[in-house]
């Protein structure tokens, strides 16, 4: 075994992040579309700063969708008091690209790589910085909306150390919060590692010890936040939506697209195959790699790599996996259910890792 320590880090952001919050407002557009029409063709984004929202994208549907109300709702559901001057431009999904994937058989919506992950350092068969990450995250929002002095922009970040391919312990805890003009640091300090951090590292309490470190509000203060500090827009935030930097991902964002762009859901899939080798004890650590052409159904190639983890031979696990998977695009929506309206949960605390999910569950 390695004698050397690795630090392994990821971030989390929360909802009220502008990012996230862009992210979180087009899955809740897909939902509603799907909501009435199943079949719905959608990639409608948007972007924000100060008090503007740009809604702009593609949308093919039956479903009667009110933007603006969506995006006003979800403002206010994050946090935001103050009106929004909302703008729209959308239009119909590209005819050459519709003819090329609506044929007999659902066909790829574009080129390009998808990629799926999952170790076993965890029970959620994720890599720990970016499981912890988001626990905070999820632990904070629920803490802030019990009251009005916390805010919705918050980002955590934990960092791990390694021995070979274990986490021995926690190195570095930094989380940073939105708060009220009127809160002091060390009120701040006390409060979010007694309410958000210590409450999540109880399931962790093996690998805290005396070299574990805490940043909170490091840059003192935090009281402008979202849109007005910052400006935001949908798919910027991919390595938090996947494994924190420790899996490869392709490019493409997830959020606003439906399930005929493989992007969304051949990395989705990816991450089931990914999981259930990792879970039927083939390998310890699996990445799969998935690639995709325009109006073409089957996969151009799919590569597993198993980092010398893998119990079995290669030729075992590609058996396994031609037997019980099929990477097509229509056999992917009709396995997961993905013509549902399951979206929005996925825009903010991670993508993955999480059994709500239909791309979680253990396959016999």
């Amino acid at each position: 075994m390695e004698k050397v320590l690795r630090l392994i880090t990821s971030e989390s952001v929360n909802i009220g992040h502008p990012d996230k919050t862009c992210d979180t407002i087009s899955d809740r557009f897909l939902d509603a579309a799907l909501k009435e029409d199943p079949n719905s063709q959608m990639a409608v984004e948007c972007a924000i700063k100060d008090n503007k929202l740009f809604i702009y994208g593609e949308a093919t549907t039956l479903a009667k969708v009110d933007y603006e109300k969506i995006g006003r709702d979800t403002l206010k559901w994050i946090g935001y008091k103050n009106e929004f001057i909302i703008s729209k431009e959308i239009s119909i999904q590209s005819p050459d690209i519709n003819q090329a994937v609506v044929k007999d058989e659902l066909c790829a919506n574009d080129q390009g790589m998808v990629y799926g992950y999952a170790v076993n350092e965890t029970k959620e068969y994720m890599p720990l910085p970016i499981t912890c990450a988001h626990k905070l995250m999820k632990v904070y929002d629920d803490f802030r909306r019990g009251g009005d002095i916390y805010f919705a922009d918050a980002k955590s970040q934990v960092t791990v150390a390694y021995l070979g391919k274990k986490p021995v312990y926690i190195d570095t805890v930094l989380v940073s919060v939105s708060h009220d003009k009127a809160l002091e640091h060390e009120e701040i300090y006390e409060t979010i590692k007694k309410e958000v951090i210590d409450k999540v590292l109880a399931e962790y309490k093996d690998l805290v010890n005396e070299k574990t470190k805490y940043i909170i509000n490091p840059s003192g203060k935090f009281t402008i936040w979202g849109s007005f500090s910052d400006s935001g827009c949908v798919g910027r935030k991919i390595v938090v939506d996947t494994y924190g930097g420790v899996g490869r991902v392709g490019g493409g964002c997830f959020s606003s697209k439906n399930a005929t762009k493989v992007d969304r859901s051949g990395a989705y899939y990816a991450r089931y195959v990914a999981k259930n080798i990792v879970a039927h004890g083939f390998a310890d650590e699996v990445e799969i790699q998935v690639a995709y052409a325009i109006g073409r159904a089957e996969p151009v190639s799919l590569n597993i790599e198993c980092f010398d983890t893998n119990k079995v031979s290669y030729e075992e696990i590609y058996d396994y996996v031609n037997k019980n998977f099929s990477f097509r695009p229509h056999d992917i929506i009709v396995e997961l259910g993905l013509l549902r309206p399951i979206f929005s949960e996925t825009a903010c605390y991670g993508h993955f890792g999480r059994d709500i999910f239909p791309w979680e569950k253990i396959k016999n």
